[in-house]
């Protein structure tokens, strides 16, 4: 029988000092005691157990290819990945200067930053599109693994390890992009099983490449530009170099993220039609002569964004194994996106406890035709059909108005600024037939300051046109 890979992130205290062998051995033992896993989701009772109540912060059950909300022990393949991330705020930075004292165009070209880092932890699942986009990046990247490992031809079967997302702003691209290294960072440091037959791993002395590190360098696009002519061209060679250094580690992955690669990509036809200097044509050549240079190396990946496609020069789009548009969120994808921004508000004490619906809920109290009407406060379970209602048209005016999620985030805040107030957050509530202090407004008090917030959004909007 087929089994079916599912990845388990354990996430270490901070100063818990157990091996992560060993770790990763009681959380299997935890595991295939259990009859059952849903597929996502967050483990608990393995606090029990004192060598992981003392070292674990928590244990996750992620995203798997199997349709099937759950799965037996018998129907999975268990990748157990223990990690603790870093807390440094450590940033070591490229420099555009020639090195000269007397250079005054000095600005960062880059900063590398070592994953896993706490600055990333949860943005992953933070990041919410109506597509599998997130698994698609996901399971690219272990395709080109499978490829190195087993040392496939690059002139037979030819891959760049580049990946472009575009679309509007807003749509969390490069957030994306940061959210995928961190994943990568704690996926490919202890992979444990070749996906391929002993038979096969004989003849091809495949090499299973595993990755103890991980190191995200961002790229300051408009940094590279100097002030000097024809000096362009240098500082992308130069800023290459550092990167070749950076990849000559074997056991280190290092993923690339040019943000606004348009700025870099755009110069070409500009100065060959003779309407930019011919350094923008210098920093393309030189910046498709190095992608080409990084595709021998396995343990590299370059992800790209960009807001204005049609600008990037031809062949950079050539050189992208994935070109994949990030579009604005769709109607269930904001319900998430505010879904989870309730979560996190009610879960720190803002707004009172209250079971928000998840999507598929909400979708079956739609589809039986539930109006929008004024809850009985006495009834917890309608008060929270009535908020998940609410909250489902309030996600349709989102999608009707296009606001990103960037847009979409900031709706709390921006009710509690405008329509709440802070003074109203502890007020007297009447809930259950009795009255009491409550720490926090009630749920239906938010949604109203969010209407309010959507409906502003519109009239400023409007005034942009």
């Amino acid at each position: 029988m087929d089994k079916w890979t599912v990845h388990v992130e354990v996430r270490l205290k901070e100063r818990a000092s157990a091996r992560f062998e060993s770790i990763r051995n009681h959380v299997h033992s935890y595991i295939t005691s259990v009859d059952r896993l849903a597929i996502p989701s967050l483990l608990d009772g393995w606090d029990d157990i004192p060598e992981l109540a003392s070292s674990v912060e928590k244990i996750t059950v992620c995203e798997s290819q199997c349709p099937a909300p759950s799965l037996t022990m018998e129907e999975m393949a268990l990748q157990i990945h223990v990690y603790k991330p870093s807390d440094s705020e450590a940033f070591e930075e490229f420099s555009n200067s020639s090195g000269n004292r007397n250079d005054e165009d000095d600005t960062m070209a880059a900063t590398v930053c070592d994953l896993p880092n706490k600055n990333y932890e949860g943005l992953w699942d933070s990041l919410v599109y109506a597509d599998d986009v997130k698994m698609k990046l996901l399971d690219y990247i272990h395709a080109t693994l499978i490829f190195s490992d087993a040392n496939v031809d690059l002139n037979l079967v030819s891959w760049n390890r580049v990946v472009l997302l575009h679309g509007p702003p807003g749509t969390g691209k490069t957030s994306l992009c940061r959210a995928l290294a961190q994943k990568l960072s704690i996926r490919l440091s202890h992979r444990q099983a070749s996906p391929f037959p002993l038979w096969i791993r004989h003849l091809t002395q495949l090499q299973f490449n595993r990755y103890s590190h991980t190191r995200l360098l961002e790229i300051n696009s408009h940094s590279l530009f100097s002030k000097w002519f024809s000096e362009s061209g240098k500082l992308v060679q130069r800023l290459f170099n550092s990167i070749t250094e950076l990849v000559e580690e074997e056991d280190v992955f290092v993923v690339v993220l040019i943000d606004e690669v348009e700025s870099l990509t755009a110069a070409r036809a500009g100065a060959m039609a003779g309407t930019e200097p011919s350094d923008g044509l210098r920093v393309v050549n030189a910046l498709l002569t190095q992608l080409d240079k990084l595709k021998q190396r396995k343990n590299v990946l370059v992800m790209a964004t960009s807001n204005l496609v049609k600008a990037i020069d031809t062949a950079f789009l050539d050189r992208a194994d994935i070109v994949q548009y990030v579009d604005l969120p769709s109607r269930e994808a904001i319900y998430e996106i505010l879904r989870s921004a309730l979560c996190e508000i009610i879960l720190k004490g803002i707004i009172m406890p209250i079971i928000v619906p998840t999507l598929k809920e909400v979708q079956i109290y739609d589809l039986m035709n539930s109006s929008v009407e004024k809850s009985d406060a006495t009834d917890p379970q309608a008060r929270s059909k009535a908020v998940g209602l609410r909250l489902l048209a309030l996600a349709t005016q989102c999608r009707e108005q296009g606001m990103s999620g960037r847009a979409l985030r900031r709706l709390p805040v921006l009710a509690l600024a405008r329509y709440i107030g802070i003074g109203n957050l502890f007020n007297t509530q009447v809930f259950s037939g009795t009255s009491k202090e409550s720490q926090g407004t009630s749920a239906e008090v938010w949604l109203d300051g969010m209407e309010k917030a959507v409906r502003e959004h519109v009239q400023e909007s409007g005034k942009l046109s």
